[in-house]
């Protein structure tokens, strides 16, 4: 049987919330990754990490506070801390679900970097919320430093900008380990966003979409499918609503159309959209969006939204 190449993005349900929640997540989300490669997949994994890269910059902000001979860490620095952690967790879990059935693959982590565009509009209109809440006074501060906050319930949040990816720095890393047969964990949360200038590379204070560096992985790596795995076991139309219709199979054309209807909302379910659409348009063979829990019969056509 010939194996499969596909770019696996697990979403926020994959990984819980907090240290012991992700845990015993990646144990669960493990089991459907070993599903997938028994399948005959080679598999990519991406990862979304919007609650650990919040309390990786809590910490390190509160830590300052009270340490004031040492810096901030700055958002790059937090994304790359959060790749790392989750990483582990997800590697170790499926090694040791994979040995349990007999199957020997390596899986390993890599702390990947995705380049910017510096004149992104989404530089100038941040949209990600991020950190604890903050009083009048710390917002002030954060204001006076360059950074952006906006009103919440309670006081202020500091936000940060969501630009598209360009590029991945450690493509060929990531290929080379892929084609030998190895599974590989990278992209988590998006990557670590990084402008380019000249040799150097700096880290942006930003978060790119993780399901958008998902397609852009699928993409690059010339991979057969997008698998992305979420809460749910369709995309929907009138989801909010107290009867949305569940979608099947589409073409790239309808899932076009439903975009430009409005009917995924942003942020949750457009990005999965717009992610499979961009894969296809560039060469992509499939796109599924399911539930983690079915992963394995999303993989062979047997249930999720199946974009072709």
């Amino acid at each position: 049987m010939q194996r499969k190449k596909i770019v696996v993005a697990l979403g926020h349900r994959a990984l819980g919330n907090t240290l012991p929640e992700q845990q015993t997540a990646a144990k669960r989300t493990a089991k459907s990754l070993a599903d997938l490669v028994e399948a005959g997949a080679d598999i990519a994994i991406t990862h979304s990490n919007a609650p650990q890269v919040g309390m990786i910059h809590t910490a390190m902000n509160e830590f300052q506070k009270a340490h004031t001979d040492y810096t901030v860490a700055p958002m790059s620095v937090c994304s790359a801390m959060s790749q790392g952690y989750i990483g582990y967790d997800i590697q170790n879990a499926l090694r040791e679900e994979l040995l349990r059935r007999g199957i020997y693959k390596p899986v390993a982590t890599v702390l990947t970097q995705v380049t910017v565009d510096p004149y992104d509009e989404a530089f100038h209109q941040p949209s990600k919320i991020i950190g604890r809440i903050l009083n009048r006074e710390e917002a002030d501060l954060e204001e006076a430093k360059g950074n952006y906050v906006t009103p919440v319930e309670g006081g202020y949040r500091r936000i940060v900008a969501a630009p598209k990816p360009v590029d991945i720095i450690e493509l060929d890393t990531i290929r080379l380990m892929l084609d030998a047969g190895q599974i590989v964990i990278a992209g988590g949360g998006g990557g670590i966003p990084v402008l380019e200038q000249n040799e150097a590379l700096k880290g942006a204070s930003a978060v790119i979409e993780k399901d958008l560096l998902s397609g852009l992985l699928a993409e690059k790596l010339h991979a057969d499918e997008l698998l992305i795995l979420t809460s749910v076991e369709h995309v929907s139309l009138a989801y909010e609503s107290g009867n949305p219709t569940p979608l099947g199979r589409l073409t790239v054309t309808e899932a076009e159309q439903y975009m430009e209807q409005g009917q995924f909302e942003a942020g949750t379910m457009l990005p999965k959209i717009e992610a499979s659409v961009s894969f296809l348009k560039k060469g992509g063979k499939r796109a599924v969006i399911t539930s983690i829990d079915k992963a394995r019969e999303g993989y062979l056509g047997r249930t999720g939204t199946i974009i072709e």
